[in-house]
């Protein structure tokens, strides 16, 4: 018989992991408190960047999966996956990123205005495709979905035989993890002038890193990462700072057309937690959740040690 899976969380993880478990043979329900388009995934840029997450030698190997997963969606055009340059830069010049040794090429680049950094082709990810997407094909493959809030795990261990944990940045208040924290990103959505670039552009700072991604039909400006912030309203004065800062970079954006404004809350935490726990009854849990800004980035690559994990459950 099938070993029933518990999946919590209707974002990308949660998304991604009940795939691959039932492309492995598991029967697999979903419970999410929000699903596409409403979750935080939905809201992200969504452009393949392995770095802002820990530990590192398992960020490069999570995200090298994701890459090559990511890739094979790009022949897939209801997918909404592209490839696009991607520049990546910084105040002062720096060395170049080690996870640049993970592409087939890159080379460094003189930003304006007099910015340095380096350019390579990464996969971007259209969230409004893509989000739908994933959510069909895990239907299309006999996953079940129930829209509910999950307050405790323990409330699922007496129906499922594995539960698998990727309640994003509520997995913290689900489980006790004190560890967890709110990144609040803000982005604006606007219209895609003539004479933007089809290229992603991103700024990294501490608190307010600069990022201008061109989609399908808008692109997507920000933004911020407020550790510990959980206003979910959008600031006016960090769109007009947000807007600013994009403007410097590509000043076509001043015909762009603002459209929205939108908020997510990424799940912060010192490291990404991906780990089998035995609780009370028995019950394997899998946790899977603490990727901060990068849960696109690394949803594939966990979701293949979820599935690892799942099979040596069995």
């Amino acid at each position: 018989m099938k070993k029933h899976v518990a999946v919590v969380g209707g974002g990308v993880s949660g998304l991604a992991s009940g795939l691959k478990l039932l492309e492995a043979g598991f029967d697999v329900t979903i419970l999410a408190r929000e699903l596409p388009p409403h979750t935080t995934s939905d809201v992200a840029a969504a452009f393949w960047y392995p770095d802002g997450a820990g530990p590192v030698e398992r960020v490069r190997r999570w995200a090298a999966v994701s890459h090559a997963e990511f890739v094979r969606l790009t022949a897939v055009p209801q997918s909404g996956v592209s490839l696009k340059p991607s520049v990546d830069l910084a105040h002062e010049p720096f060395a170049p990123p080690d996870w640049l040794a993970l592409m087939a090429a890159w080379e460094p680049v003189s930003y304006a205005p007099n910015l340095p950094g380096y350019r390579t082709i990464v996969p971007a990810i259209n969230t409004p495709t893509y989000m739908p997407y994933l959510l069909e094909q895990f239907t299309a493959h006999g996953g079940q979905l129930i829209q509910r809030d999950v307050t405790n795990l323990s409330e699922l261990t007496a129906q499922f035989a594995l539960v698998v944990n990727c309640a994003g940045v509520w997995a913290g208040e689900l489980v006790g993890d004190t560890a967890v924290t709110p990144i609040r990103g803000q982005i604006i959505r606007a219209s895609k002038p003539a004479g933007l670039p089809d290229e992603i552009v991103h700024l990294d700072a501490e608190v307010y890193s600069t990022y201008i991604v061109p989609r399908r039909n808008d692109v997507i400006l920000g933004g911020s990462k407020q550790r510990g912030d959980w206003r979910l309203a959008p600031d006016p004065a960090l769109a007009e700072d947000i807007w600013r800062r994009c403007l410097v970079l590509q000043p076509a954006l001043q015909n762009a057309e603002i459209l929205e404004h939108r908020v997510g809350l990424r799940p912060g935490r010192p490291e990404v937690r991906l780990e089998v726990e035995e609780v009370g009854d028995g019950t394997a849990v899998i946790h899977n959740y603490g990727h901060g800004s990068i849960g696109h980035t690394l949803a594939w690559g966990c979701a293949a040690d979820v599935v690892e994990l799942a099979l040596d459950c069995s």
